[in-house]
């Protein structure tokens, strides 16, 4: 039967006006999901294209965070005994990503056209494929509730990588920014003051002041900042948007491991995200082969994906995983071997997990090196570039008094 789409709005259970869009046979249809749901329906109409359309500037996105609560949410009320389409129904209601609750209110419709809940998050790209395929165990042992919260604790360590990541890289960035604006400001208005001071008397400027005096005509000189301008521009919206392809990544992630600084924080988070992937994965019951797969496409960096490409061959001939991860010096000695004790014990899982949780300490205790680190270097850093300029600006006026004698 052709379903429409309907426009709803109804009282949830704590009073607050819900409105959605539901796709039913008929409004009568409507009316009753929406009492299966919990509330109370107030009006109900066809959903018209056309100008009464509401406006959004594009689909918005599905933050992991609002996947980690949306999954141990609804591991919760799975293990107490809700079905699944009324624990979807809940949880689109009470959502605060408008996008999560658009999308869950797509899966419960077609969970209720008879498909299965992994066979709709397939076909929704918000759901990453970690999560769909553990889904997938779940519905398949049935121990979706158990799945679910190992979903959650997943996605929520990588929410804390991700925060950890973002805490060590911001201060320096910032920091990078003032500076850079201060010195554009310097070189733009205050310098030319003091150059046509020191035309004024004449004389010939020391070198430093020179060199300074040259830096402000160039940065005020069209002929350079117009291009130098675009050309930021334009390589950032590039960048953007070729950011992903294979091409980018296989020149951009290996440097990230040789950065001097931060190379090695890259390298642990990249290692503690493909560990916790692989070992929830395993004890979730997805086959090996699989799991790999799935890992390699999530680690985020191409490095990681060639060393799971070479394990997964490996394994598929029958060998063991830790032969092909020596070939890789992304992996330390440390990791190769409890690998092949997990191997060897029967205990890959519980192995992988370890080797997450220690990548987890190491984490937390490199960025909170890099910012004890960092932020003198930043400061010293700053305070050269702006003291070396006042510097070469006041340099002249010792000699002011030898022009004017």
């Amino acid at each position: 039967m052709p379903q429409t789409e309907y426009l709803i709005k109804a009282r949830s259970r704590t009073g607050h006006l819900v409105e959605s869009k539901i796709r039913a046979a008929s409004e009568s249809d409507a009316l009753v999901r929406i009492r299966q749901m919990g509330m109370t329906p107030i009006a109900v109409e066809v959903a018209h294209s056309g100008m009464s359309m509401e406006i959004r500037l594009g689909k918005g996105r599905v933050k992991p965070k609002d996947l980690a609560i949306f999954s141990r949410q609804f591991a919760t009320m799975l293990s107490s005994g809700l079905p699944i389409l009324r624990c979807l129904g809940i949880l689109a209601e009470q959502t605060q990503s408008s996008r999560l609750r658009d999308l869950l209110i797509e899966v419960r419709d077609e969970v209720e056209r008879g498909d299965a809940l992994s066979e709709s998050m397939t076909r929704h790209k918000e759901f990453p494929p970690i999560m769909v395929s553990m889904v997938r165990a779940g519905e398949t042992g049935g121990f979706l509730d158990s799945t679910m919260l190992q979903v959650a604790d997943s996605l929520e360590a990588d929410v804390r990588l991700r925060g950890k990541i973002k805490s060590a890289l911001t201060y320096p960035i910032a920091v990078g920014v003032i500076a850079v604006l201060i010195t554009t400001g310097m070189l733009v208005f205050v310098v030319p003051v003091f150059t046509q001071l020191f035309a004024a008397f004449g004389g010939e400027l020391p070198m430093p002041t020179q060199i300074l005096v040259g830096m402000s005509n160039v940065v005020k000189n069209p002929l350079f900042f117009v291009p130098f301008l675009t050309f930021i521009i334009g390589f950032s919206l590039w960048y953007r948007a070729n950011k992903h392809s294979i091409r980018v990544r296989n020149v951009v992630d290996p440097l990230k491991f040789r950065l001097p600084v931060f190379g090695k924080l890259f390298q642990k988070v990249a290692l503690a995200r493909f560990t916790r992937n692989f070992s929830t994965l395993m004890h979730s019951g997805v086959p090996i082969l699989t799991s790999l797969d799935i890992v390699g496409d999530t680690a985020g960096n191409v490095v990681i994906s060639r060393a799971v490409a070479d394990v997964k061959e490996s394994v598929r001939q029958g060998t063991g995983m830790a032969k092909p991860l020596q070939e890789h010096a992304v992996f330390p000695p440390m990791v190769v071997q409890m690998i092949s004790v997990g191997e060897d014990t029967g205990a890959l899982d519980t192995m992988l997990r370890k080797i997450a949780d220690f990548y987890d300490q190491e984490v937390e205790a490199t960025t909170e090196q890099l910012m004890a680190l960092i932020e003198p270097i930043m400061i010293m850093v700053l305070g050269g570039i702006v003291g070396g300029m006042i510097v070469a600006m006041y340099l002249p006026i010792f000699k002011i008094f030898e022009v004017i004698k």
